[in-house]
């Protein structure tokens, strides 16, 4: 089957105006020429698309169905000239992400007024949830994931590590005292995640330990955590992304340098597949890769180091 993406277009114009002699004016052709491409179009897929009338034509049941497969092709066809002609000029459109609070209000909306500056037809949605939605269903065009990936149809692009570390205020470990080995965390007061209640290292030598952690409160949000932390309330686990500048100002300091927690996951862009990444998703996710790293590396680089 090989579809005349000028009927398909001269079809969806018909279905906006209920028209065909209308719309065939508006693609500079006649009446009965406009006519003809339609019942060319009806030939070729099997199916009558319009109930006809002398004043109006309106979609049949096949005809409703066939417009969203119809929308997607001329869509995949301009995704696909824009992608290859390039250019600023063509990055226009509206582009739907999705991403966790606390990580786009740090690593996406500082970064939002340069990537409009640059491309101004460009529209951006953002969605700030901690949920792993359906992107399909929502209509996502991208979401960023924090951890590891499970298995899925998505496809997944990493735009950078996301080491993990412990931390503490130096209030609290005046008081409690530091712990020098994973073990000694069951003497503290920890503040897990949700339900995660067991930490997992690896040391220098490649060994790993595993500790059940408990405190007198568990929390679901990063930001709470960290404020508990800061708080003297206990030892937490935190991305160096998170508590980097609480571990600048000196707020909170390391616990446990000389091990790693484990597993160490990265940070993740995901989408749909099956279509062609539109250009705006291109340069999107090119220039957020580029201030992630870059950011990271001048804020927190040193400090993941020590």
């Amino acid at each position: 089957m090989n579809l005349d993406l000028q009927n398909l277009a001269l079809f969806l114009r018909v279905s906006e105006l209920g028209k065909i002699a209308k719309a065939g004016e508006e693609f500079g052709y006649s009446s009965t020429s406009a006519s003809q491409r339609i019942r060319q179009l009806e030939s070729e897929i099997g199916v009558s698309l319009f109930h006809r009338s002398t004043r109006v034509v309106t979609l049949t049941h096949d005809g409703e169905v066939f417009l969203e497969h119809a929308k997607r092709i001329l869509d995949d066809v301009e995704e696909a000239r824009i992608v290859f002609k390039g250019g600023a000029e063509n990055v226009q459109g509206k582009l739907r992400i999705t991403v966790s609070s606390s990580y786009g209000r740090i690593y996406i909306v500082p970064f939002i007024p340069e990537l409009i500056k640059r491309y101004p037809e460009l529209e951006i949605e953002i969605d700030f949830n901690d949920g792993m939605l359906d992107l399909i269903e929502h209509g996502y065009d991208v979401a960023f994931r924090i951890g590891e990936l499970q298995s899925s149809s998505l496809l997944a692009r990493k735009l950078s590590d996301n080491p993990a570390l412990l931390v503490a205020s130096p209030a609290y470990l005046e008081e409690h005292g530091t712990p020098q080995t994973p073990q000694e965390l069951q003497q503290h007061v920890c503040l897990p995640f949700g339900n995660l209640k067991e930490w997992s290292f690896k040391d220098n030598a490649g060994k790993e330990h595993a500790v059940s952690v408990k405190g007198p409160v568990a929390l679901n949000w990063g930001d709470a955590i960290s404020d508990l932390v800061e708080a003297g309330v206990g030892i937490g686990k935190a991305y160096y992304w998170h508590a980097g500048p609480a571990l600048k100002a000196g707020r909170v300091v390391r616990v446990l340098p000389d091990y790693q927690l484990w597993p160490q996951t990265s940070i993740w862009a995901v989408r749909p597949q099956g279509r062609l990444m539109p250009a705006r998703l291109k340069v999107f996710l090119a220039y957020i890769e580029e201030v992630i790293n870059t950011t990271n590396k001048e804020r927190y680089g040193a400090l993941v180091l020590e």
